[in-house]
């Protein structure tokens, strides 16, 4: 089975690989926190309902017969950046003397953060695939 063509799957796995990228930035910000000039860097947000909302056609049911209720309203979402990509500096507003911008604190903060995001992203997409599973009839 290609999971690849299924939309929900294509999104997690998206997500995974901006978590990932972006525990590669918060690692390299934590990596230089005693280096002259070094600014934090960040990645641009993972806007999740934005990306869901491409996908909602694909996602929607259909209506084939008369007897079907009608499917509800699209997904919604706000404006984001979507999934790219991109560090950027972060916005800080305290220093170290020598230029630095890294808080370890806040760094570490976010670093916990983005591993919560990554182990409910996993448990999201274990659960599709048993959902999966489930529906071909197959048993553990």
């Amino acid at each position: 089975m290609d999971f690849s063509r299924i939309p929900l799957l294509t999104l997690l796995t998206k997500k995974m690989g901006w978590l990932q990228q972006r525990q590669v930035v918060l690692s390299q910000n934590v990596a230089n926190g005693d280096t002259p000039g070094y600014q934090a860097k960040d990645l641009k947000p993972f806007d999740f309902q934005r990306e869901l909302a491409g996908i909602h056609d694909r996602l929607a049911p259909r209506r084939t017969s008369t007897m079907h209720l009608a499917s509800g309203g699209a997904a919604g979402g706000s404006g984001g950046s979507g999934g790219r990509a991109e560090a950027k500096a972060a916005e800080k507003y305290e220093s170290t003397p020598q230029g630095n911008s890294v808080v370890l604190e806040e760094e570490m903060l976010k670093v916990a953060d983005t591993q919560m995001d990554h182990t409910m992203t996993a448990n999201l997409y274990r659960k599709q695939i048993g959902l999966l599973k489930l529906a071909l009839g197959e048993r553990r």
